[in-house]
């Protein structure tokens, strides 16, 4: 049956429902034997009080939705619709100039609740309680949909977790049986849920079960329903699925589902993030909406994968424009192109443009007037960025100064850049451009407003480690090489890196601008440091091959400006907690600003002149850590720093006690 004619049968139920509900309300009332007078009145509202009706029905959507999905939802709309009718009916009753029995009004909408109530579940309840004889008879569009239902081959599901996820897993794929998969049962680790039932499917047992379920139910499917599950949960779960020959699906982390209801959408491949994940990102929403709702979003490098992340966490909390500014054509195109589709009513603007175009960042400044800017352009590529110093600098060091200065001139409220785990001790040049971007945003924030009052923005920076998935990073180069019969190819068998996903990155640097006071360098909890070969190695069996048997793993040596471990803090610095658990605060020693303007126009100065030597030199000299661990590199003493970078890193960042702060050295004025 095409949409349109079954909306017409709606309504067309419709009308008789209500005008049969008034009816039978008044031969109840008179046991019958309705008085004339009634019906005479009745007769002369019928017309206007239907179509009054039907308005009030089409305005709450009753005839948008179809029939083999009705639920409680809908029936509260009929609720809602029927309370609307039956006082507009007590209204043109009374115009006529004769009342009826109040108790004719109470029957008027109890009947019309169940009438209007049962047309809208019929087909729903019909597939549970008519035999299949008589439902093909009444319902034949609903036979057809079984029938091409019962053609698709039914994969038995083992959902593991049966709460709110499992439930609405198992609610979702009833709805859906062209998917093929059909829920025998539930795993859950709750004793008081044991030998229950939720929405007809059983609890079949805990966790360590699983062996004993699938042997006395077939199951070709186990999906994990628990998105707040901890990474050593889904481990075990995906490695003793692996184990038993299983397929594994998952839900996605919360981070992930943040202001959404689990659809068959979300049931997805298990993938990699879901393996080295940590406990999920808990966000005062309000105090985010706060400082959000309403404000003139800026995001530089909206194109990129932190960026374009950026901009689509940002929409959600209904700023006044969203203002996305990048380089590349192509990805911020796309970038937009997603946010129409996903936020049809943002007013965002697309600018194309360099930041270290100095005078096109001042005119989308005075353009757009941003009053929060998310600072996320940036060179990143590590051993490319070794070979360019200068594209470098431009762009992290220089590109920022202009956005910061820009912010500041401007009267930006909040100023929130994004930085690194390499900026600390750095030994690339990426990570040395990247601290001195951190020490320009300190040092524009201690400098204060200008005498006028204008400038009083608020600068924070944001401190992470390697983010899986991003453009270039090494799970997206490691599936290129196993999608190629390999090798996979790793540096050294000891790297370790922090690993965090995309969404929940920007989640905690969203929360830390809220947070921020001005002047702070925060830095996220990234967890343990994982071994990149154990990344490499659980790739490789997510994509159904076994490491050094189908695929080989091939070590070919750190390359330069590389460390085998990151640090997230130098021994120096120490943190502050702060009163979100995974976001703390580097004690981090901040240049006057006059002192940092002179040395980093000594820098703009060998960079624009073409000085590849004198660059690394003034790096040096702007950071003593830089500059000790590069001379070293450069002289071919690298033995005591292999030995320390082979030693295990410390523990991951706790509040400690106050520690020494160390100044970097200035070139003498």
């Amino acid at each position: 049956m095409t949409n349109w004619r079954r909306r017409a049968l709606l309504i067309l139920m419709d009308i008789v429902g209500l005008n049969a509900a008034v009816v039978l309300g008044l031969a109840i009332r008179f046991e019958g034997a309705i008085p004339a007078q009634y019906l005479v009145h009745l007769a002369r509202v019928a017309v206007p009080y239907t179509f009054a009706a039907l308005i009030v029905f089409h305005l709450l959507g009753q005839y948008q939705t179809l029939f083999r999905y009705a639920s409680v939802d809908e029936v509260w709309r009929v609720v809602e619709g029927v309370t609307t009718t039956t006082l507009i009916f007590i209204v043109m009753i009374y115009l006529t100039g004769t009342g009826f029995p109040r108790s004719v009004f109470i029957l008027n909408w109890v009947l019309g609740v169940v009438m209007l109530g049962g047309v809208r579940l019929w087909e729903r309840l019909s597939r549970s309680l008519l035999p299949a004889s008589l439902r093909r008879l009444l319902l034949p569009h609903t036979a057809r949909l079984q029938i091409a239902a019962a053609d698709t081959p039914m994969r038995n599901v083992l959902i593991v977790g049966a709460g709110d996820a499992g439930a609405m897993v198992v609610r979702e794929l009833l709805r859906h049986p062209e998917m093929g998969r059909h829920p025998v049962g539930f795993l859950d680790d709750d004793p008081r849920k044991r030998h229950l039932t939720i929405r007809g499917v059983p609890v079949r047992g805990a966790r360590r079960d699983l062996r004993r379920v699938i042997t006395e139910v077939s199951v070709q499917e186990v999906l994990l329903a628990i998105p707040s599950a901890p990474v050593s949960v889904v481990r075990e779960v995906v490695q003793e699925c692996r184990a038993l020959n299983l397929h594994t699906l998952i839900l996605p982390g919360v981070y992930e589902l943040i202001d959404q209801k689990v659809t068959v959408n979300h049931i997805r491949e298990v993938q990699i993030e879901d393996l080295i994940g940590r406990q999920p990102v808990r966000l005062d929403m309000a105090e985010i909406a706060q400082y959000l709702r309403g404000q003139r979003v800026l995001v530089t490098g909206a194109g990129g994968s932190i960026g374009s992340e950026l901009c689509r966490q940002v929409a959600r909390f209904e700023p006044a424009e969203l203002i996305l500014l990048g380089h590349g054509e192509n990805s911020i195109f796309e970038t937009a192109l997603d946010l129409q589709h996903r936020y049809p009513d943002l007013h965002h603007h697309v600018v194309v443009g360099d930041i270290r175009d100095r005078r096109k960042v001042d005119r989308v400044f005075d353009e757009y007037k941003p009053t929060v800017v998310f600072h996320a352009a940036a060179h990143k590529h590590v051993p490319l960025m070794e070979d360019q110093p200068d594209e470098a600098v431009k762009t992290n060091i220089f590109g920022t100064q202009n956005v910061a200065e820009a912010a500041k001139r401007h009267g930006a409220h909040r100023f929130v850049m994004i930085s690194t785990d390499k900026a600390v001790n750095p030994t690339s040049v990426m990570g040395a451009t990247k601290r001195v971007a951190e020490m320009i945003v300190q040092s524009l924030n201690a400098s204060g407003p200008g005498p006028d009052g204008a400038g009083s923005t608020k600068f924070c920076a944001v401190r992470f480690g390697n983010v899986l998935g991003s453009r270039g990073s090494v799970v997206p180069v490691f599936k290129q090489q196993i999608a190629r019969g390999g090798p996979v190819t790793v540096t050294d068998p000891e790297m370790q890196r922090y690993f965090m996903t995309i969404p929940e990155a920007v989640q905690l640097v969203i929360q830390a601008g809220a947070m921020g006071q001005g002047g702070e360098v925060f830095v996220l909890d990234m967890g343990e440091p994982i071994r990149i070969v154990d990344l490499a190695r659980n790739l490789i069996q997510l994509s159904g091959f076994e490491p050094d048997v189908d695929i080989p793993i091939v070590f070919t040596g750190v390359r330069p400006g590389e460390k085998l471990f990151e640090e997230i803090l130098t021994a120096e610095e120490g943190t502050d907690a702060t009163r979100h658990q995974r976001i703390y605060v580097a004690r981090t020693h901040v240049v006057p600003l006059k002192e940092l303007e002179r040395t980093l126009d000594e820098l703009e100065h060998v960079v624009f002149a073409g000085l590849p030597g004198s660059i690394m030199k003034s790096l040096r000299q702007i950071i003593p850590r830089y500059g000790q661990t590069a001379r070293a590199l450069d002289s071919g003493e690298t033995s005591g720093l292999e030995t320390a970078e082979r030693q295990k890193p410390p523990a991951y960042i706790h509040p400690v006690e106050e520690a020494a702060e160390m100044a970097p050295a200035l070139p003498a004025r």
